[in-house]
This record gives structure tokens, C-alpha cells and sequence, in this order.
């Protein structure tokens, strides 16, 4: 039992990354209640943190290589549980939005370090093993989020569900300082981090997010707002620049010149958004119009974690019969279809079961999606590229839920405020936004399935390549 041990310190890790994304929107509400928290601030609780692991997540993987895994993820947990402190404890909604950008900083570095933490520690059947526990523990702990978020929040408090946090992550630093394995640094010697493009990569993010989210609330031609993305653009550039010019990049180039691994790289970003961006306005819909309890709102959204979660675990032992742009492109066909069916379903009369079919329906992508995604970035570059490809598709993932929820709330507060001005009632507004926001989910799952369909093929000779689950194995609500 012994040997299990470094495998339960890098889940808890996992665990607790995965259930704090998915349970804060079932609490957003709550917060916004007692915060007396504007829209613009609800959006950003969320896209701060995605955002933070968007940025840094490669940055993260280079210091592992300069300082060890052990090490980066010892001091990840410990950020993410500090910070979660500060989050239970915020005054305000600023400082709370702070404490969620810290977090995603300590998120980074749990998530780019426990995959090769896992590679390193098992070797043989027992690392076949470990990473399937891996697994299917991020799978149940983002099924759980949204039932655990409603239970804490409705019994305790919003504050609880950032305390939850606290006492695993004492329990994961104890044992990886204690069992995990504390090998010398690789690449000590020839590694470098790519400071400019990660400065770079991160200002336009950031300024492409705050014009989106500045835009929905002041007016595209608002001074600030265009500002925000005269400077995304110029920091794009930038980032082009300092990568093309750094001898040690942060995301080599002539990479994307791959048509499957740009496809893939573009094929993530819109599966994130189309999957996952609009849940944030589903939780607000059923709290705030049909008046649900934060449990059962949360039980609400299960259908896609729970479809999702059971098609990962019974399709994905198959999915290496296929070319991944089979299990990817019919992935983003299928949240294509389940978009489409909620927004024929929601009308201003409608209660939660309106939701069930559509999000069971997107959860059968999710689960088809999600276990090849990252391997099959990895096995369309070369073999000393896989660290920076399984790299990317992760960064583009949380680049996609961040420039979603960003680009929805604009859209959403341009529905609310069209049929509000117009004479019509909260409940038809809501209904509304959603209206659109899923017309535009399934349109992004339709360009992203075709984009991959036609562009991703199965390498010729594929770099063998233990599974890697992705934060958001997280076929939930965040």
C-alpha cells in the first residue's frame, strides 16, 4: 500500500484544482449577494483564475524542469491553499478577484507538474494504473463540484467552499514532501524561461478579456474599451516577436505551421468555450429566475458531468483505434448538437428540465474530447515537442473558457438590456441571453469540429505518450 501513497498526494492536489473551478459558479450568486458584486466582477471571479492558468502554464513547466517537479508542486499547493484563505476571507469582490488570480498561479504549477510527477514515480503497469486512478479522480471531482459547491454554500456559507481547501492541501504538502520522489532537476543546465513571450502572451489575454467584459458593460466605443484592444493586439504581436526571436520559446512557431497540431490547438480553444463558457449564465438563470437552491442548482448541471464522466470512463480504453480527429471532431459535433437543443429549449416559461437533453447531449462530447486531446497534440509534433505541445492545448483551453465567458457576458448583458428596454420581463431577458449565448456555442462547436475534421490526421509514426488528463476533465460547470 505503501507504494500508493505519492499517487494519493498528487490526486488530492488534483482534487482540490478540479473542485474549486467547478463548485464557484454554483456559489456565484451568494457572492454576488453578499459582496453586492457587479456583473463585470462576477465574470472576472471566474475568468481571473482560468486566465492565470492560461498564462502561466507553460511558464510553470520550464521552472519544473529548472527546479524540480517536487519542489514547483510542493509550492503550488501551498499557494492555492493561502490563497484560497484569502478568497474565504475577501471583504469585497476586488480583493476576492485578487485572491482567484493567485490561486490560478498555484494552480499552474500544481497542474504542470503532477503528470510528470505520476510518469516519474510509477513506471511499468503500476504507472498504467496510476494514471487511470489519476483519472478518474479529476473526472469525479469535477462530477462532484457542482453537488459539494451546493452543499457547502447552502449549509455553510460561500466562504466554505475555499475553506474545503485547506486541510487537503495541508494533508498533499505533508505526504509530497514525505513519499513523492525528489529526483534532481533535468534540464538544470539547458533550460530557459521564455520571460518576454509569457509577459507578452499574458498582456494580450488580459487586454483582449477586460475589452470584452468592458465592451459588454460601456459600449464597444467606449475610450477604455478600445484601448483594451489596441493593446491586446500590440501585445500579440509582441508575443510573435519575442517568440520568433528566443532561442528557448515559450511555443516555437513553426510549430502551427503543423496543419493537425494548429487545428488542434484552435479545436481546443473552441471546445472550451463551447462546452463549458455558457454554464456560468446557466447557474445565475436557475438561482437567480427559478429561484433553485445552490444544491439544486448544482444538480441541475449533473447531467453533462455525469454523461461526460461515464463516456470518458467506458469509450476512452477505445479511443486509440481511431484517428484523433474521430473522437475530437464527433466530440465537438455532438456539444454542437446539445447547444443547439437548450437554445431551441429555454424559453422565458421554461423550468431546469429544459437543460437535461442538451447538457446529457454536450457530456457525450465532453466525454468523447477529453481524453484525446492532449495526446493527440503531443503525437502531431516531434518527440522533444511534447512537453511544449501538451503545454499549449492546455494554455489554449483556458484561453478558450476565459475569452467565453468574456465574449458571452457582453452578449448576455446586450440580450438582458434589449428586452428589458424593450418592456420585457426579467425571466423572457434571461431566457434571452441564453437564447443566444447557445446559438453561438453550438456555431463555435461546429467550426471547431470542422477545423479538426479536415485538418488533424494520425501521425504516421505516433510518439507513445501516457495519458495526461487536462485541468478540465472537468465536465462541469466552469
Amino acid at each position: 500500500m505503501r507504494k500508493w501513497l505519492p499517487l494519493v498526494a498528487i490526486c488530492l492536489g488534483a482534487f482540490i484544482l478540479l473542485v474549486d473551478v467547478t463548485i464557484v459558479n454554483v456559489a456565484l450568486p451568494r457572492m454576488a449577494d453578499d459582496l453586492h458584486a457587479s456583473f463585470a466582477s462576477l465574470q472576472w471571479v471566474i475568468d481571473i483564475y482560468a486566465l492565470a492558468l492560461a498564462a502561466l502554464l507553460m511558464v510553470t513547466g520550464s521552472l519544473a524542469d529548472l527546479f524540480g517537479h517536487r519542489r514547483l508542486y510542493a509550492l503550488g499547493l501551498t499557494v492555492f491553499a493561502l490563497a484560497s484563505l484569502a478568497c474565504a476571507l475577501a471583504p469585497n469582490a476586488a480583493v476576492l478577484i485578487t485572491a482567484r488570480a493567485v490561486q490560478g498561479v498555484g494552480g499552474a504549477a500544481m497542474f504542470a507538474t503532477s503528470a510528470a510527477l505520476v510518469s516519474a514515480t510509477y513506471h511499468g503497469r503500476d504507472r498504467g494504473v496510476a494514471f487511470g486512478v489519476w483519472g478518474a479522480v479529476n473526472g469525479a471531482a469535477a462530477a462532484a463540484g457542482p453537488i459539494v459547491g451546493g452543499l457547502l454554500t447552502e449549509g455553510f456559507g460561500w466562504q466554505a467552499i475555499f475553506l474545503v481547501n485547506l486541510p487537503i492541501a495541508v494533508v498533499a504538502v505533508a505526504l509530497t514532501l514525505r513519499v513523492l520522489p525528489a529526483p534532481a532537476p533535468a534540464a538544470r543546465s539547458g533550460a530557459r524561461l521564455d520571460l518576454p513571450g509569457a509577459a507578452a502572451f499574458t498582456l494580450a489575454a488580459a487586454a483582449l478579456t477586460y475589452a470584452l467584459i468592458r465592451g459588454g458593460e460601456h459600449g464597444w466605443g467606449d475610450a477604455l474599451t478600445v484601448s483594451a484592444f489596441v493593446v491586446a493586439a500590440l501585445a500579440a504581436v509582441g508575443f510573435v516577436v519575442a517568440e520568433h526571436r528566443s532561442s528557448h520559446p515559450m511555443l516555437e512557431l513553426a510549430l502551427l505551421r503543423r496543419p493537425s497540431f494548429a487545428g488542434l490547438l484552435t479545436g481546443a480553444l473552441l471546445y472550451q468555450l463551447a462546452a463549458f463558457s455558457g454554464l456560468v449564465f446557466v447557474s445565475l438563470w436557475l438561482q437567480n429566475i427559478l429561484h433553485l437552491s445552490p444544491v439544486r442548482g448544482g444538480l441541475a448541471l449533473m447531467p453533462l458531468a455525469g454523461t461526460a464522466f461515464v463516456v470518458a470512463a467506458v469509450a476512452g480504453r477505445h479511443m486509440h483505434r481511431f484517428a484523433p480527429r474521430v473522437p475530437i471532431g464527433g466530440g465537438l459535433l455532438f456539444i454542437a448538437v446539445g447547444s443547439l437543443l437548450i437554445w431551441a429549449s429555454v424559453h422565458a416559461g421554461s423550468g431546469q428540465s429544459a437543460l437535461f437533453a442538451g447538457l446529457a447531449i454536450s457530456g457525450v462530447g465532453v466525454g468523447l474530447t477529453t481524453p484525446v486531446l492532449v495526446s493527440a497534440a503531443i503525437e502531431a509534433v516531434p518527440p522533444h515537442r511534447a512537453g511544449m505541445a501538451g503545454g499549449a492545448v492546455n494554455t489554449f483551453r483556458q484561453l478558450g473558457m476565459t475569452l467565453g465567458i468574456a465574449l458571452f457576458g457582453a452578449v448576455f448583458t446586450a440580450r438582458l438590456r434589449h428586452v428589458t428596454s424593450t418592456g420585457g420581463t426579467v425571466h423572457a431577458a434571461y431566457a434571452a441571453g441564453l437564447d443566444r449565448i447557445f446559438l453561438l456555442a453550438a456555431i463555435a462547436g461546429l467550426v471547431g469540429a470542422l477545423l479538426v475534421l479536415t485538418t488533424v490526421r494520425r501521425p504516421t509514426s505516433p510518439t507513445p505518450a501516457a495519458p495526461t488528463p487536462s485541468l478540465e476533465e472537468q465536465p462541469a460547470t466552469s
